[in-house]
């Protein structure tokens, strides 16, 4: 194992150090927690956003706090979700009154952990309202979930819940709109190599040089398929057609479109990537609205990608416009 870090045991806490030190116009760490807030956090009156899971995504999560997106995230160990206890010190920190509202992706040490958080909240006077991401097309079931897992898609989900949030909309308000785009966004990823969680010391699993996977997850799990590597116009058809064939997405749809690195795709591939989708969605007579290329949501320093699909309508695309401040999504 080759990383540039002091100790494996210490990776987490000295990574958000370091972001905190980067932005202190505008984050802060919560004493004693692995917690990233808004500096102004609480805003009275405002519905609270918070989100998180475990750390090896950056920037997901503690990169999407900032005006406009989350007030909080809070910061697991790698590839494993934050304790109930850290989650409740997020729902406090970020709670104006107005209720919070929590982003969770469909990982079972997340649901479970952020609902019992919930709960605990809840019975010292908080509303506590969620949803649960599950974008990611690949595989009905997975190691790590029951059901679909979620996956970058969940950054749309921060975007626009955390756009209605700033505009003042009611809790109620933020949840049905974030179910909107629960509803409508659909993901699929593939890997050319491993990634390596520092405590391990070893890749998460093996390919050959000719290899590549269909279907990942963000933590190495395994997709659909392994099978020799084909060109990136064939890999992102393949991604393409398997999320359109889950049939949310259909001819004279307009879709917010995210080309997502794993943490070790150059920007070159991506865009190459992103030129076929693009090219295949037109095709298929779907509209571009916005297009989105980057590392949204890694996993370590894996090379591949993800495609995802946000199906949109008017709202949905003034609240994907809306302003944000936060380090890794500004608009």
């Amino acid at each position: 194992m080759k990383k540039i870090i002091n100790d494996p045991n210490m990776v987490v806490q000295d990574m958000l150090k370091g972001m905190v030190a980067a932005n202190t116009a505008t984050i802060k760490q919560l004493p004693e927690t692995t917690v990233i807030a808004r500096c102004d956090a609480p805003t009275i009156n405002k519905v609270g956003l918070v989100s998180g899971g475990g750390s090896g995504h950056e920037p997901a999560h503690a990169g999407y706090v900032g005006k406009g997106m989350l007030d909080a995230a809070v910061a697991g160990e790698v590839f494993t979700s934050p304790t109930p206890d850290q989650v409740l010190e997020a729902i406090k920190a970020v709670d104006g009154g107005a209720g919070v509202f929590l982003v969770i992706k469909n990982y079972t040490g997340d649901v479970l952990n952020f609902e019992m958080a919930s709960e605990l909240a809840e019975a010292e006077g908080i509303r506590v309202e969620h949803v649960i991401v599950n974008d990611d097309v690949a595989v009905e079931d997975s190691s790590f979930t029951t059901g679909r897992r979620g996956i970058a898609g969940t950054i749309f989900v921060h975007k626009i819940a955390g756009a209605k949030a700033e505009q003042g909309a009611a809790l109620d308000e933020v949840k049905s709109v974030a179910e909107r785009v629960v509803a409508n966004v659909r993901s699929m990823g593939m890997a050319l190599t491993p990634c390596t969680v520092p405590a391990a010391g070893k890749p998460s699993f093996e390919l050959k040089e000719n290899e590549m996977e269909i279907g990942i997850g963000i933590h190495g799990e395994s997709g659909i398929e392994r099978k020799e590597i084909s060109t990136a116009d064939e890999i992102a058809s393949e991604l393409v057609n398997k999320i359109l064939e889950d049939g949310i997405h259909e001819n004279g749809d307009e879709v917010a479109v995210m080309i997502n690195g794993l943490g070790s795709t150059p920007e070159m591939e991506l865009y190459v990537v992103n030129s076929k989708v693009n090219e295949t969605l037109i095709e298929k007579g779907i509209h571009v609205y916005k297009t989105f290329v980057g590392e949204y949501m890694t996993a370590l320093e894996m090379a591949g990608f993800s495609v995802t699909l946000l199906k949109l309508d008017d709202e949905l695309k003034s609240l994907l416009d809306f302003g944000s401040e936060a380090p890794a999504f500004r608009v």
